[in-house]
């Protein structure tokens, strides 16, 4: 009887809770329906003018388009509709602009890569199969301007919104349940990614978790403690949350977890549950259902086989490219330095490779030539991370090291330890021998892979960041690389070079 009447005063709370969780749930679902909305039209622009471009560059003017036909007499421009609408229907189907994606990034440009290549791989075998003369520079033209195209767009959209998002709008409130060290973790994370719009506004902790405060302070900023486990419902209601993350679960338990499915269900507040490990992305997160139980099942990480070949083969390729076309930059620098002061053109610094291995990783000099014996006289005044030591106003650096360091040329010649392949591309920042002897046993999975000449660290600050954060950056690269990281990775450290973010 007693626990028929919890149930009762449970549901009859979820239902005074639901009017208000509506009224607060309109505002979200309207921004987001209107950027969905926006992403699609321009989806349709992209696709269609990808497909018209490729009719008329392959065919001529509206005149050439009317004559157009295959061999087995079919109109080009129920071709060109028939792609439109394939291209379209293949993006939905891959839900590419789901509430669940859009404006995450990678995800969302896997979908787009994964729906546009699976379309243009269909249309190749239907060719074969149904032997159609389709012509050839057709689909070369469609296919790589509508994908850029629609990468290109998204990418502009997430800008748009990241910047709503760093004034506070088109957020999504958070109430985090759990333990109190795994909330103030969970939190931490989501102030990380304010691109991503996830505001904590709340946090249930059960009371043997927690002190008798009223708030818990992360990173200077006080969020409210409403209550243990079993107040979620009110909780909603006195934070105005539209979604509650659940993290280190065990306290809840099978039934009080789905208990609180349901309510949140009546309340239409999404559920969203932190499996507890950081920096393991969702590609090595797979959901397999044991005994009728839900289980994530990790992955581990691959640094062998075709993954790597295919790593292997990209950096040569980029290293061959970026020389080439830097050869100018490097060829002025390079007379520049050897100019403007004595010494060699180039600095070699001994950092540790792939496991621990150590190389002579190669560097435009920016300082002057014994700028080593002067390190001892300023260690007092190190603003690097860690064991690394660096000055934001280091008087060995000359003026024209201070411009290529601006711009990062200095750097350029490390394509030639990519060459030689010592380091790669994209990977976890080169460490120092000295930084290698002081790390912590989970620290040395940084050598699991070639050091690179960019990487999260690169994108993310630069010198600017901490120690902490630039072991945890190089851990989850390590964790997590996959081709199209690095791809987002090159991406964002021309803009970073660009705006000499962190760079001293």
């Amino acid at each position: 009887m007693a626990t028929f009447n919890s149930t009762v005063e449970r549901s009859s709370a979820v239902h005074s809770v639901a009017a208000v969780s509506a009224q607060r749930g309109v505002a979200r679902r309207h921004w987001l329906a209107v950027y969905i909305r926006r992403i699609l039209l321009t989806d349709t622009l992209v696709v269609v003018a990808a497909v018209a471009l490729a009719q008329w560059v392959r065919f001529g003017g509206p005149g050439s388009l009317v004559d157009s036909r295959t061999l087995s007499n079919v109109s080009y421009g129920l071709i060109s509709v028939a792609l439109v609408a394939s291209w379209l229907a293949m993006l939905a189907v891959f839900h590419v602009r789901s509430p669940r994606v859009v404006g995450s990034g990678p995800e969302e440009y896997r979908r787009i890569a994964t729906a546009t290549l699976r379309l243009f791989g269909l249309i190749a075998i239907a060719a074969l199969l149904l032997q159609l003369e389709l012509a050839r520079l057709y689909l070369a033209i469609a296919f790589p301007t509508g994908l850029l195209g629609l990468l290109l767009t998204r990418w502009m959209w997430r800008r748009v919104l990241a910047r709503k998002r760093a004034r506070g709008l088109c957020q999504t409130s958070v109430l985090v349940v759990g333990g109190e060290h795994s909330v103030r973790n969970l939190a931490r994370t989501f102030d990380r990614g304010t691109a991503d719009g996830y505001t904590v506004v709340g946090v249930c902790i059960p009371a043997h978790y927690r002190s008798s405060d009223d708030t818990i302070t992360v990173d200077g900023r006080s969020i409210p403690v409403l209550g243990d486990e079993h107040d979620v419902v009110d909780a909603i209601e006195r934070s105005g949350a539209d979604t509650v993350a659940v993290t280190a679960t065990e306290h809840l338990g099978h039934h009080g977890l789905r208990e609180m499915v349901w309510d949140l269900e009546q309340l239409d507040v999404d559920m969203v549950v932190a499996p507890g490990m950081m920096d393991v992305s969702g590609p090595r997160l797979e959901m397999r259902p044991v005994a009728g139980l839900p289980l994530i099942h990790v992955e581990k990480p691959r640094y062998h086989g075709a993954k790597r070949f295919g790593k292997t083969s990209f950096d040569l390729i980029f290293a061959i490219v970026a020389l080439v076309l830097a050869s100018p930059v490097m060829v002025v620098a390079a007379v520049a330095v050897k100019l403007t002061s004595r010494g060699p053109v180039f600095y070699k610094s001994e950092r540790m490779g792939m496991d621990g291995r150590p190389f002579p990783m190669l560097k435009f000099r920016s300082m002057v030539d014994d700028a080593d014996k002067h390190s001892a006289t300023l260690s007092g005044h190190n603003d690097g991370a860690g064991v690394l030591f660096k000055l934001r106003e280091d008087p060995r650096v000359t003026r024209v090291g201070r411009v290529m360091r601006k711009f990062s040329i200095d750097e350029l010649p490390q394509f030639i330890n990519v060459l030689r392949r010592e380091m790669s591309v994209v990977g976890p920042r080169p460490p120092l021998r000295v930084e290698v002897e002081s790390y912590a046993s989970e620290v040395h999975r940084r050598l699991l892979v070639k050091p690179g000449v960019t990487g999260l660290w690169q994108v993310s600050g630069r010198s600017d960041l901490s120690w902490e954060d630039s072991v945890r950056l190089d851990l989850s690269y390590v964790e997590n690389w996959s081709m199209v990281g690095d791809m987002l990775i090159i991406a964002k450290t021309l803009k970073a070079v660009v705006a000499s973010d962190g760079a001293y």
